[in-house]
Protein backbone atom coordinates (compact mmCIF):
# COMPACT_ATOMS: atom_id res chain seq x y z
CA UNK A 1 0.00 0.00 0.00
CA UNK A 2 1.23 3.49 -0.73
CA UNK A 3 2.49 5.32 2.33
CA UNK A 4 0.73 8.24 3.90
CA UNK A 5 2.50 11.42 2.90
CA UNK A 6 2.15 15.17 3.21
CA UNK A 7 -0.97 16.23 1.47
CA UNK A 8 -1.82 18.58 -1.32
CA UNK A 9 -5.39 19.78 -0.92
CA UNK A 10 -7.34 19.69 -4.19
CA UNK A 11 -9.95 16.94 -5.02
CA UNK A 12 -9.93 12.59 -5.28
CA UNK A 13 -9.72 8.52 -3.63
CA UNK A 14 -7.14 5.10 -4.31
CA UNK A 15 -5.44 1.31 -4.84
CA UNK A 16 -1.83 0.93 -5.92
CA UNK A 17 0.02 -1.46 -8.16
CA UNK A 18 -0.07 -4.94 -6.72
CA UNK A 19 -2.68 -4.04 -4.06
CA UNK A 20 -6.17 -5.55 -4.02
CA UNK A 21 -8.94 -3.00 -4.25
CA UNK A 22 -10.59 -2.03 -0.98
CA UNK A 23 -13.23 -0.04 -2.80
CA UNK A 24 -16.02 -2.21 -1.39
CA UNK A 25 -16.18 0.12 1.62
CA UNK A 26 -16.90 3.13 -0.60
CA UNK A 27 -20.41 3.61 -1.99
CA UNK A 28 -19.41 5.75 -4.94
CA UNK A 29 -15.96 7.13 -5.72
CA UNK A 30 -17.23 9.70 -8.22
CA UNK A 31 -20.82 10.79 -8.84
CA UNK A 32 -22.71 8.79 -11.46
CA UNK A 33 -23.19 11.89 -13.60
CA UNK A 34 -19.48 12.82 -13.49
CA UNK A 35 -17.81 12.59 -16.90
CA UNK A 36 -14.44 11.02 -16.04
CA UNK A 37 -11.64 12.76 -17.95
CA UNK A 38 -10.15 10.50 -20.61
CA UNK A 39 -7.10 12.66 -21.36
CA UNK A 40 -4.80 15.34 -20.04
CA UNK A 41 -2.46 16.85 -22.58
CA UNK A 42 0.47 19.20 -22.04
CA UNK A 43 3.44 19.99 -24.29
CA UNK A 44 5.56 17.61 -22.16
CA UNK A 45 3.27 14.59 -21.75
CA UNK A 46 -0.16 13.11 -22.39
CA UNK A 47 -2.23 11.10 -19.91
CA UNK A 48 -4.57 8.40 -21.21
CA UNK A 49 -6.30 5.54 -19.38
CA UNK A 50 -3.90 2.68 -18.67
CA UNK A 51 -4.77 -0.46 -20.57
CA UNK A 52 -3.20 -3.90 -21.10
CA UNK A 53 -2.14 -2.74 -24.57
CA UNK A 54 0.48 -0.62 -22.76
CA UNK A 55 1.99 -3.70 -21.11
CA UNK A 56 5.33 -3.97 -22.90
CA UNK A 57 6.18 -0.28 -22.61
CA UNK A 58 4.79 0.03 -19.08
CA UNK A 59 6.78 -3.00 -17.95
CA UNK A 60 9.95 -1.60 -19.48
CA UNK A 61 9.35 1.82 -17.91
CA UNK A 62 8.97 0.71 -14.32
CA UNK A 63 11.39 -2.23 -14.37
CA UNK A 64 14.14 0.09 -15.59
CA UNK A 65 13.33 2.69 -12.92
CA UNK A 66 12.67 0.89 -9.62
CA UNK A 67 15.20 2.84 -7.53
CA UNK A 68 14.04 6.13 -9.04
CA UNK A 69 10.38 5.29 -8.32
CA UNK A 70 11.18 4.40 -4.69
CA UNK A 71 12.87 7.81 -4.34
CA UNK A 72 9.76 9.60 -5.69
CA UNK A 73 7.56 11.31 -3.06
CA UNK A 74 4.77 8.96 -2.00
CA UNK A 75 6.63 5.79 -3.04
CA UNK A 76 9.50 5.65 -0.51
CA UNK A 77 7.96 2.95 1.69
CA UNK A 78 5.87 1.21 -0.96
CA UNK A 79 6.20 -2.51 -1.62
CA UNK A 80 5.90 -1.70 -5.33
CA UNK A 81 7.76 -1.83 -7.61
CA UNK A 82 8.56 -5.43 -6.94
CA UNK A 83 9.62 -8.29 -9.16
CA UNK A 84 6.84 -9.32 -11.54
CA UNK A 85 6.67 -11.12 -14.83
CA UNK A 86 5.34 -9.36 -17.90
CA UNK A 87 2.23 -11.55 -17.59
CA UNK A 88 1.68 -10.49 -13.99
CA UNK A 89 2.08 -6.88 -15.08
CA UNK A 90 -0.51 -7.38 -17.83
CA UNK A 91 -2.96 -8.76 -15.22
CA UNK A 92 -2.27 -5.73 -13.03
CA UNK A 93 -2.94 -3.40 -15.97
CA UNK A 94 -6.19 -5.26 -16.66
CA UNK A 95 -7.23 -4.75 -13.02
CA UNK A 96 -6.55 -1.01 -13.36
CA UNK A 97 -8.51 -0.89 -16.63
CA UNK A 98 -11.40 -2.72 -14.91
CA UNK A 99 -11.28 -0.21 -12.02
CA UNK A 100 -11.45 2.64 -14.55
CA UNK A 101 -14.39 1.07 -16.39
CA UNK A 102 -16.16 0.43 -13.06
CA UNK A 103 -15.34 3.96 -11.84
CA UNK A 104 -13.68 2.63 -8.67
CA UNK A 105 -10.23 4.05 -9.42
CA UNK A 106 -8.49 5.77 -12.28
CA UNK A 107 -5.02 4.94 -13.57
CA UNK A 108 -3.46 6.83 -16.43
CA UNK A 109 -0.39 6.02 -18.45
CA UNK A 110 1.91 8.99 -19.03
CA UNK A 111 3.03 9.14 -22.66
CA UNK A 112 5.63 11.16 -24.51
CA UNK A 113 3.51 13.32 -26.86
CA UNK A 114 5.81 12.82 -29.87
CA UNK A 115 6.95 9.18 -29.59
CA UNK A 116 3.95 7.85 -27.57
CA UNK A 117 6.46 5.99 -25.37
CA UNK A 118 5.29 5.22 -21.82
CA UNK A 119 7.19 7.51 -19.47
CA UNK A 120 5.18 7.10 -16.26
CA UNK A 121 1.88 6.52 -14.55
CA UNK A 122 -0.72 8.38 -12.43
CA UNK A 123 -3.07 6.65 -9.97
CA UNK A 124 -6.23 8.25 -8.54
CA UNK A 125 -8.05 6.05 -6.04
CA UNK A 126 -10.32 6.37 -2.99
CA UNK A 127 -8.72 6.90 0.37
CA UNK A 128 -11.17 5.36 2.87
CA UNK A 129 -11.03 6.37 6.53
CA UNK A 130 -9.23 9.60 5.73
CA UNK A 131 -9.85 13.32 5.72
CA UNK A 132 -9.14 13.20 1.97
CA UNK A 133 -11.53 12.17 -0.77
CA UNK A 134 -8.75 10.53 -2.76
CA UNK A 135 -5.07 9.79 -3.05
CA UNK A 136 -3.01 10.44 -6.16
CA UNK A 137 0.36 8.90 -6.83
CA UNK A 138 2.57 9.36 -9.84
CA UNK A 139 5.95 8.27 -11.12
CA UNK A 140 8.07 8.85 -14.19
CA UNK A 141 10.81 6.61 -15.50
CA UNK A 142 14.36 7.51 -14.46
CA UNK A 143 15.24 8.71 -17.97
CA UNK A 144 12.49 11.36 -17.64
CA UNK A 145 13.08 12.36 -14.01
CA UNK A 146 12.95 16.05 -14.96
CA UNK A 147 9.20 15.61 -15.64
CA UNK A 148 8.29 14.52 -12.11
CA UNK A 149 7.55 18.02 -10.80
CA UNK A 150 5.81 19.25 -13.98
CA UNK A 151 3.64 16.09 -13.91
CA UNK A 152 2.79 16.67 -10.23
CA UNK A 153 1.85 20.30 -10.95
CA UNK A 154 -0.28 19.46 -13.98
CA UNK A 155 -2.09 16.60 -12.21
CA UNK A 156 -2.63 18.71 -9.08
CA UNK A 157 -4.21 21.50 -11.14
CA UNK A 158 -6.27 18.95 -13.11
CA UNK A 159 -7.60 17.35 -9.93
CA UNK A 160 -8.56 20.75 -8.56
CA UNK A 161 -10.25 21.99 -11.74
CA UNK A 162 -11.78 18.93 -13.45
CA UNK A 163 -12.50 16.36 -10.74
CA UNK A 164 -15.28 16.32 -8.08
CA UNK A 165 -13.05 15.96 -5.03
CA UNK A 166 -12.81 18.27 -2.04
CA UNK A 167 -9.30 17.17 -1.12
CA UNK A 168 -6.66 14.83 -2.48
CA UNK A 169 -3.58 13.44 -0.80
CA UNK A 170 -0.71 13.79 -3.29
CA UNK A 171 2.86 13.97 -2.03
CA UNK A 172 4.26 17.41 -2.87
CA UNK A 173 7.33 17.95 -5.01
CA UNK A 174 10.04 20.53 -4.45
Amino acid sequence: MAPTCSSFVATTRATWPGQRSTIGGVDEFVPRDFDVPRRLETPQFVLEPLDPEHNDQDYDAWTSSGKHIHATPGWQDSSWPREMTSGENRADLQRHADDFRNRTGFTYTVLDPASRDVIGCVYIYPLPNSDHDARALSWVRASHAQLDTPLWRAVSEWLASDWPFGSVEYAPRA
